[in-house]
């Protein structure tokens, strides 16, 4: 299916951040809420990767994750020339990654399509560096799909942390208005006992 999606997935404004209000509006939050670069970011469910690409061009250095194909290639030809930035093909309910090795887990629009949120949450969050930070940009949708911000809070204080609610419902970050709940979750990992990762 996000095979099919990849060849329209960035025609929304929020996709694609073709339209330079939107991609600043993405921009000015993104970094409010992460550490300043060159911090390491890793991008789980990418998707073309234009996430990756605002944040490597602020000077992060940038992993990104994405399940289809055909995301992953054109992710990559969007970030290509980019120093210290990668993609790859893998599952980001089960990311093939190195244990506390990010400063940043970011995800969009990810969470609610993976199937057990609390375990995939759990691994995302022992990819962080201590005190590294957790960013999720979720929403319930129109359509019936995604999770409500009071699930994804749940989800987090659930894996151990302590997240902050801020509704996403400026229009500049969409491209226009919007009538569904949209957010953002984020949560500072603590200290981690190396155990974990044996």
């Amino acid at each position: 299916m996000w095979d099919a999606e990849a060849v329209t997935y960035d025609e929304p404004a929020d996709h694609g951040l073709a339209d330079r209000g939107v991609r600043d509006a993405w921009r000015r939050l993104l970094l409010a809420e992460i550490p300043p670069p060159p911090g390491r970011v890793v991008e789980l469910g990418c998707g073309t990767g234009t996430l990756a690409r605002l944040l490597a061009e602020e000077g992060y250095r940038v992993d990104g994750l994405d399940f289809a194909p055909e995301m992953v290639v054109r992710a990559r030809a969007k970030l290509a020339g980019f120093a210290g930035v990668t993609v790859k093909q893998g599952d980001a309910s089960e990311p093939a990654l190195s244990a506390a090795s990010y400063d940043v887990v970011l995800s969009r629009h990810v969470l609610w399509a993976m199937p057990d949120p609390a375990a995939a949450l759990r691994r995302w969050i022992r990819l962080l560096v201590p005190g590294g930070r957790l960013v999720l940009v979720e929403g319930m949708w129109s359509t019936g799909a995604g999770l409500t911000a009071a699930q994804t809070v749940e989800l987090v204080v659930g894996a151990g942390l302590d997240p902050e609610l801020t509704l996403l419902d400026d229009p500049a970050l969409w491209g226009g208005p919007t009538t569904d709940e949209r957010y953002l979750v984020t949560a500072v990992s603590a200290a981690w006992n190396r155990s974990e990762f044996l």
